[in-house]
C-alpha cells in the first residue's frame, strides 16, 4: 500500500483503485505516464490529472495538478500561489521532497506538506483520476475530496 492510498483511507473518503501494467516503453515514446493511464483505463485524458512540482521565486516548492491533456502555464501557477515567477522543479528534487518516483508522484501522502494548486477543470467531473503513488496505479476520487485533502487553491493553470 502506497502512502497515497494510506492517506486516502485515513481521510475516510470514497475512492477506487485501478492497477494496470505500466509499459516502460510507453513513457519513453511519445506517450506520457498520464496518457498511458488514460488510454489503458479508457478514461478521457481531461479527467486524468498529473502532479507536477514547481519552484517558486520565493525559494519554495509547490504542487500543480492539471489534466494530462494539457501543459502547465507557469505564469498562472505563480499568480495563483502569490509568487512572481514559477519554473519546473528539478526532477531529483521532486522525487526527494515527495517520496515518489517520476510518473508515480501522487498529490496524496507526500513526505513534505507543500502549497497546492489544482486546475479548475477538475470541478467539471464527478470524479478525477490521480496517481496512486507508483507507476501503474491510479486513484479515482471526487475532485472536492482532492481539493480538500490537499488544502488546494483552485485556478486556471493550464495552457489553453
Amino acid at each position: 500500500m502506497t502512502p497515497a492510498v494510506k492517506a486516502a483511507k485515513k481521510a475516510g473518503i470514497q475512492f477506487k483503485l485501478y492497477e494496470y501494467p505500466h509499459n516502460a516503453q510507453a513513457s519513453s515514446n511519445a506517450m506520457s505516464y498520464g496518457e498511458e493511464a488514460s488510454f489503458l483505463l479508457g478514461v478521457p485524458p481531461q479527467q486524468v490529472f498529473k502532479t507536477l512540482l514547481v519552484s517558486l521565486n520565493t525559494n519554495q516548492l509547490a504542487v500543480a495538478i492539471i489534466p494530462v491533456s494539457h501543459q502547465l502555464n507557469l505564469k498562472s501557477v505563480a499568480k495563483a500561489l502569490h509568487a512572481k515567477k514559477a519554473s519546473m522543479a528539478d526532477p531529483q528534487e521532486a522525487e526527494k521532497v515527495t517520496g515518489y518516483v517520476l510518473g508515480g508522484i501522487s498529490p496524496l501522502g507526500q513526505k513534505k506538506r507543500l502549497p497546492f494548486v489544482i486546475d479548475e477543470t477538475a470541478k467539471d467531473f464527478k470524479t478525477v483520476y490521480i496517481s496512486g503513488g507508483r507507476r501503474g496505479l491510479e486513484i479515482e476520487l471526487a475532485p472536492q475530496d482532492l481539493i480538500q485533502l490537499c488544502c488546494a487553491t483552485v485556478a486556471n493553470i493550464k495552457n489553453s
